[in-house]
């Protein structure tokens, strides 16, 4: 039997690499996703008062920060037991779906467009986001303006666009302001244009990958997502809701705790990743993906007039749920549009600019529970405190743990149909990266500097000779 090591993987958020494995003959009999960074703050915060914990857990990640202090303020909330004022809900929310769009922003333009722009078999040299800077600049630049539209918002409303600490335990620490709203709302025209240009182009490209659209995860599966009585995308507000592949519900109005009855975490040997699994059914049979797939198989309506109509045309891709995960990219346009006009809702609405934004409280329960439905999917935090406010435990389940199960799936899936010999091919170890990448996920626990992440891939053979060798 042989071995190919792809380490690390390119063009993701964080550090990982892939194993895969051949019989005599080269066919591929098995393949593994591996997270070969370690995230220490589940330890680190014990003993911190409570009161710290979104400061703190913004820090977890230099790409999504928003989403960690916004989970972990909601768990805060919990422990003081308190209803925040609804204009500060409003503004979190706002918040949130200002780190959607900035995030989808980056994972569609600079991470995944080279891939559809340059072609998966491309040279890897030029099949990056400068490689699009050279051959599409308008693309290129477009993806620029509409992640600093999305930053722009986080540092309006934040003070900065990495780490902000305006979200606190009971609201936030300071209203809007009339120019800040009338910034930010008259931005967004221009960012609807962008989302929906991509749209566009995005859409009359599905048709040149359809290998891949068949071999990126593309299998049934349980979907994981906030839901609501409207059943409309929800991303603050709600309760957690599984359904299957046929759309049907398997369990609905999960919240707090309860998520422990149907949530398993399950500790593997060659990942520092855990992998979540539907709890009942178990490791084996109850795998579920999270994030923009899930969350547009979960919804009835998107609840804003453009992104209903792209939601509509999403659906007819499949009669029940859209299994391909290669599908992630298209549901990432859709939320960012979805994003930007509910944006709009809010920020027009008369009580943004109300002063009563925070409330104030000691602590009045011993445990919070926070859920969010992040960039990446479905985000909890959860905390135990002692008798003096200070974290005993806590509990973080991120979006990349629920999906790591369909990405070791998706992996395997497109190393069966695309690596066809010993011999080290780029497209397929491209492909390989590639479906990795239709997850988006976000392993890292601080920004990386620009440039590209070194590869050393290794074919080897059963009697331990290297057969074959990529590096760059």
């Amino acid at each position: 039997m042989s071995t190919i090591t792809i380490d690390p993987i390119t063009r993701i958020e964080g550090h990982s690499k892939v194993t895969i494995q051949l019989d005599e003959q080269g066919e591929v009999i098995g393949a593994r996703f591996h997270v070969t960074q370690v995230r220490g703050f589940e330890k680190l915060c014990q003993g911190r008062p409570f009161t710290e914990m979104p400061a703190l857990m913004a820090r977890i990640c230099g790409i999504c920060p928003t989403s960690h202090l916004l989970a972990s303020s909601k768990a805060c909330d919990d422990i003081m037991a308190v209803r925040i004022p609804e204009t500060a809900e409003k503004l979190r929310r706002i918040m949130n779906l200002a780190q959607i769009v900035q995030s989808h922003a980056l994972s569609f333009f600079y991470l995944s467009a080279p891939d559809f722009l340059l072609g998966m078999d491309a040279d890897p040299e030029e099949r990056n986001i400068m490689g699009v800077v050279r051959k599409f600049p308008k693309m290129a630049q477009d993806g620029i303006k509409l992640r600093q539209f999305g930053q722009r918002i986080l540092e309006t409303l934040g003070g900065k666009r990495v780490h902000p600490g305006w979200i606190v335990p009971g609201g936030v620490s300071h209203p809007l302001q009339a120019d800040q709203r009338d910034a930010i709302l008259a931005a967004t025209p221009e960012a609807i244009r962008i989302t929906r240009e991509a749209l566009q182009w995005f859409k009359g490209q599905i048709e040149n990958f359809r290998a891949e659209v068949r071999s990126f995860a593309n299998f049934p599966s349980m979907f994981l997502a906030m839901a609501n009585d409207a059943n409309e995308f929800s991303a603050y507000n709600g309760w957690l809701r599984f359904i299957d592949a046929n759309l049907n519900i398997v369990a609905d109005h999960i919240t707090g705790t309860d998520y422990m009855n149907y949530i398993g975490e399950s500790c593997n040997d060659d990942s520092y990743l855990k992998s979540t699994y539907y709890k009942p059914l178990g490791l084996k049979d109850g795998v579920y993906r999270v994030g923009p797939l899930a969350r547009l198989n979960m919804c009835k309506s998107a609840g804003t007039p453009l992104a209903n109509e792209e939601l509509a045309e999403f659906r007819e891709l499949e009669r029940h749920s859209v299994l391909s995960s290669f599908y992630y990219h298209y549901a990432r346009l859709i939320e960012i549009l979805f994003s930007i006009e509910r944006m709009q809702q809010l920020l027009n609405d008369p009580e943004i600019l109300s002063q009563n934004v925070r409330a104030h409280a000691s602590p009045n329960n011993y445990e919070g529970v926070g859920i969010l439905e992040a960039p990446r999917g479905t985000l909890i935090h959860h905390y135990r405190i002692d008798r003096n406010g200070l974290i005993e435990s806590a509990n973080l389940v991120i979006a990349t743990g629920h999906n790591n199960e369909a990405i070791n799936h998706g992996v395997f899936q497109v190393a069966r149909q695309f690596v066809k010999s010993k011999k080290l091919e780029q497209g397929a170890l491209n492909r390989v990266e590639a479906v990795i990448r239709a997850f988006d996920p976000c392993l890292s626990c601080s920004t990386h500097a620009a440039g590209m992440m070194p590869l050393d891939i290794q074919l080897i053979a059963a009697d331990g000779e290297m057969v074959d060798r990529v590096r760059r």
